[in-house]
């Protein structure tokens, strides 16, 4: 069966999986293999996301699985997002329903919690489990937030649109060759995910600044143009690059640089935050 949830559009088997590690085909219907299994919760500031002009100061419940349809070489969660280890998860996860991750979101309510936030590995290649989980959070009355990589089909957006309050999305660089080769990904998916994702929610951008492949100034007023062409008030996060995972190979971003783009960016939007300096 032919998986529609991001542009792979992979052929999965029965009893296979996708290039995600998470999407599989049960009795001739492609489904996720990951729903229910989470990897990490935990309670955290809403800045963390980072979300910065959504209920700033509070907290909310984070939660994630495992797989992901993009190959980032920098990957800070790597082990849960494409490594031998994730594909482990599938096995050793708990399994949390999403009557129960309610109940969990609304027991951390008296701690600041606002609701939930589906992160940490790709969402959206377990669509079904947000969709479910959020239903359920957003009649208790609170908030449900995604962090995601944009990298999914408008199908798969529409089928959560009536229950998303705020995402962030990964706007990783401004050109085809950095999205389709250096992260194996879909650069026009990815924008006409943020386009529409933008017409519904809270929506804030990030991107990280890679030494040599995403820093230079044209590509920053490029991206901050386009950003700004959907609206000014999207708030755009400039983040440092570490060296880590597959991408050891130079120093991290200079803090003067992330600066220099910020400002660039500014000249374009009304909201700019860098992040990791």
């Amino acid at each position: 069966m032919i998986c529609n949830t991001c542009f792979r559009h992979c052929d999965i088997k029965e009893g296979c999986l996708g290039f995600c590690g998470a999407r599989t085909c049960k009795d001739g219907k492609v489904t996720a293999a990951n729903y229910g299994k989470i990897t990490s919760i935990a309670l955290d500031p809403i800045e963390k996301k980072p979300l910065r002009r959504f209920y700033p100061g509070s907290k909310i419940l984070s939660v994630g699985s495992y797989g992901c349809n993009l190959r980032c070489p920098f990957c800070q969660n790597n082990e849960i997002s494409w490594s031998d280890r994730a594909l482990r998860f599938s096995k050793e996860a708990d399994y949390i329903s999403p009557e129960h991750l309610r109940d969990i979101a609304i027991s951390c309510k008296d701690d600041g919690n606002i609701g939930v936030a589906f992160t940490y590995n790709e969402p959206l290649i377990g669509w079904e489990y947000v969709k479910d989980a959020a239903v359920l959070i957003k009649e208790a009355g609170l908030k449900n937030v995604m962090v995601t990589n944009g990298t999914a089909t408008l199908e798969v957006l529409n089928e959560l649109k009536p229950y998303i309050d705020a995402m962030n999305i990964d706007l990783k660089g401004f050109t085809k060759h950095y999205y389709n080769e250096f992260l194996g990904g879909d650069f026009e998916m990815t924008k006409a995910f943020i386009k529409e994702a933008v017409k519904f929610c809270h929506v804030e951008l990030t991107t990280l600044i890679i030494p040599k492949e995403n820093d230079s100034e044209e590509e920053m007023r490029e991206l901050s143009a386009w950003v700004a062409a959907l609206s000014l008030d999207i708030p755009l996060h400039i983040s440092r690059f570490f060296p880590q995972f597959h991408l050891q190979d130079r120093d991290a971003t200079d803090v003067a640089h992330i600066y220099s783009l910020s400002e660039i960016a500014k000249e374009n939007l009304n909201y700019v935050y860098t992040g990791n300096c």
